[in-house]
Parts: structure tokens; sequence; C-alpha cells
């Protein structure tokens, strides 16, 4: 008897959150089916977990990723690179304190060719890139947790030290929207780096898909710095939840059959985590369904 297709861990807690979810008010008015505690495990050296009942726009996912790894905080260099994700807070902010009824698409125009309008209003406040990279102690010292998290992993690969995180309690009033994929630790055994990630707050139509992407890719990334193979991926959730907008998306998801995945290669050895581009990314045999279109809820 065949193994189960990988994205069934995915389809059978997608269909769990909608079949008894509790359905509640949440932050941003839309309300949700919600359930609490969920894990699934995956073998990310075997094949990428890019779902393909929809097509996961994987390229924007790992934009996204390596935009937190410069440790910026301004949705300029994202817009450059085309990736409109974080657009919709900055946007609710401008319209909110300025009483201006501007198009996304003309704040973003504003935003890319105007970098002053840009330092003023595409900022998020100290979001994933500046807690990863720049985690300000209380003695002033910037620490950057990627670049120690490597190291650590090169000098004491079985600590079980080996993490890092966003949940910065001073900076969370400060942070256009906290941390949800918050927690990342890696484990090494027989060559091959495992990474856990926690994710506090899953949406499991829009977010989920995505953030499995990034956190894959990262992955990738830090076990070539490494030099180590790619294990599993296990991924860790809270708050489980569907929006009651997204249902009609849900259920057409679930209604249709998982294909392969496909592999991911990257196409060259940068000589640093810092040095990573989008084009040294091939995903490979990757054939999903069509998109499912569902809103952002702010």
């Amino acid at each position: 008897m065949s193994a189960p297709h990988p994205e069934r861990q995915y389809l059978d807690l997608l269909a769990d959150v909608v079949s008894r979810g509790d359905r509640r008010v949440d932050r941003t008015g839309v309300g949700t089916l919600s359930i609490f505690g969920a894990m699934v495990r995956l073998d990310a050296g075997a094949r990428f977990p890019a779902l393909t009942t929809k097509r996961v726009y994987w390229k924007l996912a790992i934009k996204e990723m390596l935009w937190f790894l410069t440790g910026g905080t301004n949705i300029r260099p994202l817009l450059l690179e085309n990736v409109r994700i974080w657009s919709d807070w900055p946007l609710a902010r401008y319209r909110k304190e300025t009483g201006e009824a501007i198009s996304q698409e003309d704040f973003e125009a504003r935003v890319v060719a105007d970098e002053g309008f840009a330092n003023t209003w595409g900022e998020l406040g100290p979001v994933y890139g500046k807690q990863w990279r720049k985690w300000l102690g209380p003695d002033g010292r910037e620490h950057d947790q990627i670049a120690s998290l490597i190291a650590a992993i090169k000098s004491s690969p079985a600590s079980r030290r080996l993490l890092f995180h966003a949940w910065n309690v001073p900076d969370i009033d400060a942070m256009a929207l906290p941390p949800c994929h918050m927690v990342y630790q890696f484990h090494v055994a027989n060559g091959r780096l495992g990474c856990l990630m926690f994710q506090r707050s899953a949406d499991m139509v829009l977010g989920v898909p995505f953030n499995w992407v990034g956190a894959a890719a990262l992955q990738a990334m830090i076990a070539q710095q490494c030099g180590l193979a790619v294990g599993d991926f296990v991924w860790m959730g809270g708050d489980v939840h569907v929006y009651l907008n997204h249902l009609d998306a849900a259920k057409t998801q679930l209604a249709r059959a998982p294909r392969e995945w496909p592999t991911l290669r990257l196409t060259r050895q940068p000589a640093s985590i810092d040095d990573y581009r989008i084009d040294d990314f091939a995903l490979e045999g990757y054939d999903p369904h069509a998109p499912i279109k569902a809103d952002v809820a702010v």
C-alpha cells in the first residue's frame, strides 16, 4: 500500500477546521472558524512543500523571505520586486491618518516613485526582519539571530538552542502586524537539517501555504550554508483558522486531488545567507491546479 500524499495532511487539517472549528469574531471583524493546536511533519528534502490543490505563488513567498533576511521593514523593496502582500497595513494607516481615499494601486505607485513618501508611509514598524537581524538588546547592542544561528549549527550541531524568534514584547505595539510565524527551531541529525516552525496564528487558506514555502526555502538556504542536506520540516499551529469569507475557497480546494509535489534546486551556492537572490531558486516539476482567489483580512 502506497504512503498517503503529503498534501493530505494539509487537506485533512483544512477539512477539520471547516467541519468543527469554533465560530468566533476575530480582530479583523471578518470572523473565523478556529481550532487550537495542530502539527504537520513533511520530508522537505524529498519534495518541496508547495501545495498543488491550488497554485501557490512560490516566487512571491521566497522574495518575502529574502526581504526578511535583509532586516528590512519598509514595503518599498517588496514593491520594487512586484510583491504586494504587505501593502494593506500601511495603506490602511495612510487612509486613516490623512483621510485620503487613495486606491491601493496609486498608494503603491507613490511608495515606489517617492522615497521620502515611502520612508513616512511605507514603514511597517519593527517586524520580522528587524527582530531576526537587528534585535535590540537592553544595552543598545544589536543581535543578528540568523548569523548566530548559522554559526551555532556549524559549531554545535547537537545544541538544543538552535533557534530564533520574533516575539519581542516591547516592540509588539509598534508593529503593523505582530509576527504570526514567530519561532523557528533547527535540529541536525545524520547530516540533515530539520526545521520546526511555530505559527501562533495560522490562516489556513492564504497564510499557511505561503508560509510553508517561505520557511522551507529558508531551511534549504541555511542547510546549504552549513553543508547539510535538507531534512524534515515540522509545522506547528496555535490558533488554526479559516476566515468565514474563505469558506467557498476552502471547499473548492478540498474537492481537488493533490498532484505530485515539486523539488527545489538551489542553482548556486552564495557566499553567505545575505547573498541569495530569487534566481537562485528553481522549483522543478510544479504542476498545480488553478489559483483560488481569497481576500486578505486586515
